[in-house]
């Protein structure tokens, strides 16, 4: 009896093929392109973005499309979630456009890391069984590491070498988790897993294995008590990919943990056995998360750490929705995810104009003055702010508002007070960052502005504003993407 071959449908990862060919594309130019003129070798990587984008939207209607023997799957939450990927990739190339420029650094192999983090993550979204997972978390994770430490520099090793550490540390439970489920269940298939579930056949083993993923998934999400990396790698980072981390590599974990939770664990979408243990589990999770993150930003003097510590809160507030499930729930998360790339991104631009050559200029206090001094800038600076902070009418209120009130309506009265006192007290660091732009005197010195950093720091303000007092269209394409997880 002759083993099958799985059939090999590219067009199922139509957008991965071209970003990996943008990316080799890169690389070939680095070798034909020389010196100076390699600056514009990014724009080979955002001409692959929007070739990317178009394949995706491409395949926005097809429903359930299986492919390569059943481990990757298109569906409308996958396209989704990886148009938010490919959003956040594009604006991270241009802002790193003029951040290299300023640095005096140009090499394609920047540019292709960023790519090829990005093809992990749309593979992790299309999974549907752990050993693909675990595939795209790597491709996705090793990247990540290279581009924490790419100038060499003290602090850019140090915060690879621990994000390094941690990372192999976390993919190592990850692993063995995985390892464990195989042994109870004879597979790695989340179908396979969830009927196991609810038959509550497995035992220990196949718990145990749940609970290693979860915390293997928790570590790239930054949920408490798997946070401890993020101030330290987030601050010794460049900017540009700090801030990409910050949305990209949660928005990964979040979509795999959302297809855990949905379809092996029944949260929010059905009953089994263990179903609330896991909804304990979370709402403690999502507690600690939002509590700590912002206990810790309100200590923070770098601008880099505080909104560090402001996408670990974040995670507890995207819990939150993962835990309430359903097409409230999880819609939620799905428009949190897309508003949190645009604004945390684009403050991160703004980051990069006041930061200098150097990063000179990351402490708070080196923001004094720039509201006077560059009003425009200023006042986008504060757009951001405010959103993050979840006030009206940016779109980061509509997507705490549309979270909280789902809790409401499930049950959790309580869980969705909690969100809004940690809502509350991240106002005051948010807040202080507009103060000292506009309050406080300073010589704000050194703003560059480069005409790639402002356009991406101008789309991100635009949709920030836009999807806040137009939400329906963005909240009903959310609601039709999480139809394949319910």
């Amino acid at each position: 009896m002759g083993i099958e071959i799985p059939k090999i449908v590219l067009g199922v990862i139509g957008p991965e093929v071209v970003l990996v060919v943008a990316g080799i594309g890169i690389m070939l130019g680095e070798v034909v392109v020389k010196g100076e003129e390699r600056r514009h070798l990014v724009w080979i990587g955002i001409a692959g973005v929007v070739g990317a984008l178009v394949v995706g939207l491409g395949l926005w209607g097809k429903e359930y499309v299986g492919g390569f023997g059943g481990l990757v799957v298109v569906d409308r939450f996958s396209s989704f979630i990886g148009i938010v990927y490919l959003i956040g990739s594009g604006l991270t190339l241009l802002i790193s456009r003029g951040y290299m420029e300023r640095r005096g650094e140009e090499a394609g192999e920047y540019y292709m890391l960023i790519l090829f983090s990005t093809v992990g993550m749309l593979l992790m979204s299309r999974a549907v069984d752990l050993i693909m997972v675990f595939i795209g978390l790597e491709v996705l994770s090793i990247s990540i590491y290279i581009l924490c430490g790419y100038f060499r520099d003290r602090k850019g090793i140090e915060s690879a070498l621990k994000y390094f550490l941690l990372g192999a540390f976390s993919s190592g439970i990850l692993l063995y988790g995985i390892a464990l489920v195989y042994g109870a269940v004879g597979g790695t298939g989340f179908k396979e897993i969830g009927e196991a579930v609810s038959r509550g056949s497995g035992g220990w083993m196949l718990w145990s294995g749940i609970g290693l993923v979860l915390v293997g998934f928790g570590f790239k999400a930054a949920v408490v008590p798997f946070h401890m990396w993020v101030p330290d790698v987030y601050e010794g980072a460049p900017a540009p990919v700090t801030g990409y981390m910050s949305v990209g590599v949660k928005a990964a974990a979040f979509a795999v943990l959302m297809r855990v939770v949905g379809e092996v664990l029944f949260v929010g979408g059905g009953s089994s056995s263990g179903s609330e243990v896991w909804r304990q589990l979370l709402v403690v999770g999502s507690v600690l998360t939002m509590s700590v993150g912002n206990i810790g930003a309100l200590l923070q003097d770098n601008i880099k750490r505080m909104l560090g510590y402001s996408s670990i809160a974040h995670a507890g507030y995207i819990l939150i929705g993962v835990l309430v499930g359903g097409e409230i729930g999880w819609s939620g998360v799905m428009y949190y995810l897309l508003v949190y790339t645009l604004m945390n991104l684009g403050a991160f631009g703004v980051v990069v104009m006041v930061g200098g050559r150097g990063e000179e200029r990351v402490n708070i206090g080196d923001y004094a003055g720039v509201g006077r001094r560059y009003p425009v800038l200023g006042a986008v600076m504060a757009v951001f702010m405010f959103s993050l902070a979840g006030v009206p009418p940016f779109s980061g209120f509509v997507g705490k508002f549309y979270i909280f009130s789902g809790a409401v309506k499930a049950g959790y009265v309580w869980l969705a007070v909690v969100g809004v006192i940690n809502s509350v007290v991240s106002v005051y660091y948010y807040l202080r960052v507009t103060v000292m732009m506009y309050m406080k005197e300073g010589g704000a010195e050194g703003v560059e502005f480069d005409g790639a950093v402002v356009l991406a720091v101008a789309v991100a303000v635009i949709f920030t504003v836009q999807m806040g007092v137009f939400p329906s269209l963005y909240l009903q394409l959310a609601k039709n993407s999480i139809k394949a997880l319910l």
